[in-house]
Protein backbone atom coordinates (compact mmCIF):
# COMPACT_ATOMS: atom_id res chain seq x y z
CA UNK A 1 0.00 0.00 0.00
CA UNK A 2 1.33 3.42 -0.96
CA UNK A 3 0.74 5.99 1.75
CA UNK A 4 0.02 9.61 0.82
CA UNK A 5 0.57 11.45 4.10
CA UNK A 6 -1.04 14.67 2.89
CA UNK A 7 -4.30 12.79 2.32
CA UNK A 8 -4.43 11.43 5.88
CA UNK A 9 -6.64 13.16 8.45
CA UNK A 10 -4.76 15.56 10.74
CA UNK A 11 -3.13 13.87 13.73
CA UNK A 12 -2.18 17.12 15.50
CA UNK A 13 1.40 15.83 15.82
CA UNK A 14 3.97 18.42 14.82
CA UNK A 15 7.77 18.69 14.83
CA UNK A 16 9.26 22.18 14.90
CA UNK A 17 12.51 23.21 13.18
CA UNK A 18 14.47 22.55 16.40
CA UNK A 19 13.28 18.92 16.46
CA UNK A 20 10.76 19.37 19.29
CA UNK A 21 7.64 17.21 19.04
CA UNK A 22 4.16 18.54 19.92
CA UNK A 23 0.70 17.06 20.20
CA UNK A 24 -2.18 19.56 19.99
CA UNK A 25 0.29 22.33 20.80
CA UNK A 26 1.71 20.71 23.96
CA UNK A 27 5.33 19.57 23.94
CA UNK A 28 5.81 15.82 23.98
CA UNK A 29 8.45 15.38 26.67
CA UNK A 30 8.38 11.59 27.21
CA UNK A 31 11.47 10.45 25.28
CA UNK A 32 10.32 6.83 25.04
CA UNK A 33 7.20 7.90 23.13
CA UNK A 34 9.03 10.36 20.89
CA UNK A 35 11.69 7.74 20.12
CA UNK A 36 8.97 5.15 19.36
CA UNK A 37 7.54 7.63 16.86
CA UNK A 38 11.01 8.21 15.37
CA UNK A 39 11.52 4.46 14.90
CA UNK A 40 8.24 4.27 12.98
CA UNK A 41 8.60 7.49 10.99
CA UNK A 42 8.41 7.40 7.20
CA UNK A 43 8.53 9.76 4.23
CA UNK A 44 6.06 9.32 1.40
CA UNK A 45 6.94 9.87 -2.25
CA UNK A 46 6.07 13.57 -2.01
CA UNK A 47 8.34 14.18 1.01
CA UNK A 48 5.54 14.31 3.60
CA UNK A 49 6.04 12.54 6.93
CA UNK A 50 3.86 9.93 8.60
CA UNK A 51 4.09 7.42 11.45
CA UNK A 52 3.10 3.83 10.82
CA UNK A 53 2.82 1.74 13.97
CA UNK A 54 1.10 -1.62 14.12
CA UNK A 55 -2.18 -1.01 12.26
CA UNK A 56 -2.27 2.78 12.63
CA UNK A 57 -1.01 5.49 10.29
CA UNK A 58 -0.83 9.14 11.29
CA UNK A 59 0.37 12.19 9.40
CA UNK A 60 3.05 14.36 11.01
CA UNK A 61 3.38 18.07 10.31
CA UNK A 62 7.09 18.93 10.08
CA UNK A 63 8.29 22.53 10.03
CA UNK A 64 11.62 21.71 8.37
CA UNK A 65 13.09 18.23 8.99
CA UNK A 66 12.05 15.55 11.45
CA UNK A 67 15.65 14.82 12.44
CA UNK A 68 18.07 17.44 13.72
CA UNK A 69 21.77 17.13 14.45
CA UNK A 70 22.40 18.05 18.09
CA UNK A 71 26.17 17.58 18.39
CA UNK A 72 29.20 16.76 16.28
CA UNK A 73 32.26 14.76 17.36
CA UNK A 74 35.43 14.36 15.30
CA UNK A 75 37.27 11.06 15.79
CA UNK A 76 40.41 9.46 14.39
CA UNK A 77 43.18 11.12 12.42
CA UNK A 78 44.02 11.83 8.79
CA UNK A 79 47.45 10.27 9.30
CA UNK A 80 45.86 6.92 10.20
CA UNK A 81 43.13 7.30 7.52
CA UNK A 82 40.44 6.62 10.11
CA UNK A 83 39.04 10.12 10.38
CA UNK A 84 35.27 10.25 10.99
CA UNK A 85 32.66 12.67 12.15
CA UNK A 86 29.93 11.30 14.38
CA UNK A 87 26.64 13.11 14.80
CA UNK A 88 24.12 12.83 17.63
CA UNK A 89 20.58 13.07 16.32
CA UNK A 90 17.31 14.18 17.88
CA UNK A 91 16.20 10.55 18.28
CA UNK A 92 19.18 10.02 20.66
CA UNK A 93 21.01 7.90 18.07
CA UNK A 94 24.57 8.47 16.96
CA UNK A 95 25.78 7.78 13.45
CA UNK A 96 28.66 8.58 11.16
CA UNK A 97 28.18 11.69 9.04
CA UNK A 98 27.77 11.04 5.31
CA UNK A 99 29.90 14.06 4.27
CA UNK A 100 28.91 13.84 0.60
CA UNK A 101 25.35 14.77 1.62
CA UNK A 102 26.22 18.11 3.26
CA UNK A 103 24.31 21.05 1.78
CA UNK A 104 23.35 24.59 2.70
CA UNK A 105 19.73 25.63 2.37
CA UNK A 106 17.78 28.83 2.90
CA UNK A 107 19.07 31.21 5.56
CA UNK A 108 22.44 29.35 5.49
CA UNK A 109 21.03 26.35 7.35
CA UNK A 110 23.21 23.25 7.05
CA UNK A 111 21.67 19.86 6.23
CA UNK A 112 22.83 16.28 5.68
CA UNK A 113 21.19 12.93 5.02
CA UNK A 114 20.77 10.45 7.89
CA UNK A 115 19.38 6.96 8.55
CA UNK A 116 21.09 5.33 5.56
CA UNK A 117 20.41 8.55 3.59
CA UNK A 118 16.64 8.06 3.86
CA UNK A 119 15.92 11.30 5.76
CA UNK A 120 17.21 14.87 5.70
CA UNK A 121 18.50 16.34 8.95
CA UNK A 122 18.97 19.97 9.93
CA UNK A 123 22.00 21.01 11.95
CA UNK A 124 21.09 22.99 15.04
CA UNK A 125 23.10 26.17 15.43
CA UNK A 126 25.51 24.67 18.00
CA UNK A 127 26.23 21.56 15.91
CA UNK A 128 26.61 23.72 12.79
CA UNK A 129 29.32 25.75 14.52
CA UNK A 130 30.99 22.57 15.79
CA UNK A 131 31.23 21.25 12.25
CA UNK A 132 32.42 24.52 10.70
CA UNK A 133 35.65 24.12 12.70
CA UNK A 134 36.53 21.48 10.08
CA UNK A 135 35.51 23.48 6.98
CA UNK A 136 38.02 25.05 4.64
CA UNK A 137 37.35 27.79 2.09
CA UNK A 138 38.88 27.65 -1.38
CA UNK A 139 41.27 30.50 -2.11
CA UNK A 140 39.38 31.49 -5.26
CA UNK A 141 35.67 31.06 -5.64
CA UNK A 142 34.54 31.00 -2.02
CA UNK A 143 33.45 27.35 -2.02
CA UNK A 144 33.65 25.51 1.29
CA UNK A 145 34.63 21.91 1.81
CA UNK A 146 35.30 19.39 4.54
CA UNK A 147 38.45 17.27 4.38
CA UNK A 148 38.33 13.75 5.80
CA UNK A 149 41.14 11.27 5.24
CA UNK A 150 42.63 13.52 2.56
CA UNK A 151 39.40 13.74 0.55
CA UNK A 152 37.52 16.99 -0.05
CA UNK A 153 33.75 17.02 0.39
CA UNK A 154 32.27 20.21 -1.02
CA UNK A 155 29.34 21.77 0.79
CA UNK A 156 26.61 22.10 -1.80
CA UNK A 157 24.50 25.22 -2.06
CA UNK A 158 20.92 23.99 -2.29
CA UNK A 159 19.87 27.17 -4.11
CA UNK A 160 22.21 26.41 -7.00
CA UNK A 161 21.10 22.76 -7.21
CA UNK A 162 18.11 21.32 -8.98
CA UNK A 163 15.37 20.86 -6.38
CA UNK A 164 14.81 17.28 -7.49
CA UNK A 165 18.51 16.42 -7.34
CA UNK A 166 19.97 13.59 -5.35
CA UNK A 167 21.90 13.84 -2.12
CA UNK A 168 25.33 13.24 -3.61
CA UNK A 169 27.77 16.12 -3.33
CA UNK A 170 30.91 16.85 -5.30
CA UNK A 171 34.04 15.24 -3.89
CA UNK A 172 37.68 15.46 -4.79
CA UNK A 173 40.54 13.11 -4.03
CA UNK A 174 43.94 14.66 -3.44
CA UNK A 175 46.03 14.42 -6.43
Amino acid sequence: MTVKARELPPSYIRIDKEGVWYYKGAEMFRREIVNLFYRNLHLDDSGAYYIEYENDIASVEVEDTAFVVRTVHHAGSAEDCDEKIHILLSDDSCEELAPETLRVGRENVLYCAVKSKRFPARFLRASYYQLTDYFTEEEHGGNFFLVLNGRKYYIRDQHSQDEGGGSEGRTSDPG
